[in-house]
């Protein structure tokens, strides 16, 4: 004799009105977004010259890139460099 079948189907799953599911709350899972999320506060002064994140993110790449070339120039000095064959 077999057993009887326990998936659930379609139809075991009663349909929900809007109204039996309850209000939501606003502001739910508030706290737990900034703590997961990367979120940079600063400083009053700071904020002022930099009023947008796009404005932020604008400088910081522009100073990355000025970084990355600066240490490239840095590395090229020291690649050139040979050393003197003896006469």
């Amino acid at each position: 004799m077999k057993k009887a079948s326990t998936k659930t189907t379609d139809l075991d799953i009663p349909v929900l009105q809007r109204e039996q599911l309850g209000h939501g709350v606003r502001g739910k899972y508030h706290k737990r977004f900034l703590q997961d999320s990367n979120v940079v506060v600063l400083q009053p002064h700071i904020q002022k010259a930099f009023p947008t994140s796009e404005a932020v993110n604008k400088a910081l790449a522009h100073m990355l890139a000025f970084a990355k070339e600066a240490q490239g120039l840095t590395n090229k000095a020291k690649a050139t460099t040979r050393k003197r064959m003896p006469a």
